[in-house]
């Protein structure tokens, strides 16, 4: 009969900060945020560095297409400035700046015009 007035002590779980439990609730999200970095992350910094370094090293008869969505040809161009003077038409000469600049086409290389 005493039994049923005395509750019996229970021992608590080790209950850390890193329990079974926890680290299987994280876990998807962690895998979640990796296959995001790999697959969109990673990517995108790997094509804006590519871009940085053709924008800083763009020369004379470069062909390039801006963010506005001007075509032109680099006519003159500074490496300290960041500023282009580009000939979008025959005698018109613009200059625009380096950062928006968004495709860039080396005279070397022919275009395709299929």
């Amino acid at each position: 009969m005493s039994s049923l007035f005395i509750s019996s002590a229970q021992a608590a779980d080790g209950g850390g900060l890193l329990t079974n439990s926890t680290v299987l609730q994280f876990a998807p999200m962690l895998v979640i945020m990796v296959v995001f970095y790999f697959l969109l992350i990673r990517p995108q910094q790997v094509r804006a560095r590519a871009l940085r370094e053709q924008q800083s090293s763009l020369r004379r008869g470069d062909r390039i297409v801006t963010a506005g969505g001007i075509v032109g040809v680099v006519q003159a161009t500074r490496d300290d400035a960041p500023e282009v003077e580009v000939e979008i038409a025959q005698g018109v000469r613009v200059k625009i700046l380096r950062s928006t600049i968004n495709n860039i086409t080396p005279r070397d290389k022919p275009a395709n015009d299929s």
